[in-house]
């Protein structure tokens, strides 16, 4: 059983009961779930995640005025649930499970109590992060204000923002894996070119995230992600060959007819979501025609890589 499943399961045998039972009065206010950080809360978990960082238990989150009148004796009633909560822990592990302010689990990662309320703000965020606030499943939230914040950050970023990250990871494609991936295996800087392969593969993954308005994890767990993506998710076979077969003459070659591939099929989505009409192989055009299409000042005037 995958650890999202475990956490709704534990939660119906043991937390409604316990929410109803010891706070009538308040059970309205509780929003219940499991999300944030491990890979159970992206469902991608399986036997050998829960060597560490794998606590059982799900999630309680409540508003201020809830935290105050009862966020103690909440505390303490989910602790004394009879099922195990510990596990061991690596030096940055954050425990996510029991109760917890809407506030302070959104603050984690977006610095706010909220949503970003500002283009630089949303800019500034990791794709990860907005990841890790909006996986995983709610289970309960009749009052619906962790909601609310949630299907803002799955949903709510500008246009102009997309497109300015879309416009960057665009070009860092074009630099790194058209023009300074083959350059480098014909100098022989072979360890340079895996980092521009990396730059390359990286730039490709969240653009196509992006392109699928869907914010991308964590780095190990990007390319599996990318199994649940309605478009280009079949390019996930080719980016990960990029990053495991040889990087000789032959292999250089090859990896360029796939880089070239990849490239083509991004800008196929682009002009599909009439973001650039022009007809070049090499990306960098693309991004400065993505980068057109931004209607705010403020960002238009940012350097093309920036975001």
């Amino acid at each position: 059983m995958q650890g999202l499943e475990e956490a709704r399961r534990l939660y119906e045998r043991y937390g409604v009961d316990m929410i109803e039972r010891l706070f009538p009065k308040w059970a309205g206010r509780i929003a219940v779930g499991l999300a944030g950080h491990g890979s159970e809360c992206f469902g991608f978990d399986d036997e050998l995640s829960r060597d560490h960082d794998f606590p059982e238990g799900f999630c309680l989150w409540v508003d201020d005025e809830t935290d105050r009148a009862i966020g103690v004796q909440l505390a303490r009633a989910y602790r004394a649930l009879p099922f195990k909560k510990a596990a061991e822990r690596s030096a940055l592990s954050e425990t996510s499970r029991g109760v917890r302010r809407i506030g302070d689990f959104y603050s984690r990662y977006t610095g706010t109590p909220g949503a970003p309320e500002s283009d630089l703000q949303w800019l500034s965020l990791p794709s990860h992060a907005l990841a890790e606030a909006t996986n995983g499943a709610v289970f309960r939230d009749d009052l619906g204000l962790f909601t609310e914040i949630r299907e803002t950050l799955l949903h709510g970023m500008p246009e102009d923002v997309r497109l300015k990250k879309l416009a960057a990871r665009v070009i860092t494609m074009a630099q790194a894996g058209q023009y300074n991936y083959p350059r480098c295996v014909r100098h022989g800087e072979y360890g340079a070119a895996m980092l521009a392969m990396t730059e390359f593969v990286n730039a490709a993954c969240e653009a196509i995230y992006l392109l699928n308005r869907r914010h991308m994890p964590y780095y190990k767990w990007q390319l599996r992600g990318m199994e649940n993506l309605k478009v280009l998710a079949g390019m996930k076979d080719a980016l990960e060959f990029l990053l495991t077969s040889e990087n000789d003459e032959q292999g250089r070659i090859l990896k360029s007819a796939v880089i070239e591939d990849i490239c083509a099929a991004v800008v196929k989505e682009l002009k599909a979501q009439h973001l650039t009409h022009g007809s070049w192989d090499y990306l960098e055009p693309h991004a400065f025609e993505i980068a057109s299409h931004i209607e705010s000042p403020e960002l238009r005037a940012m350097h093309i890589m920036e975001g």
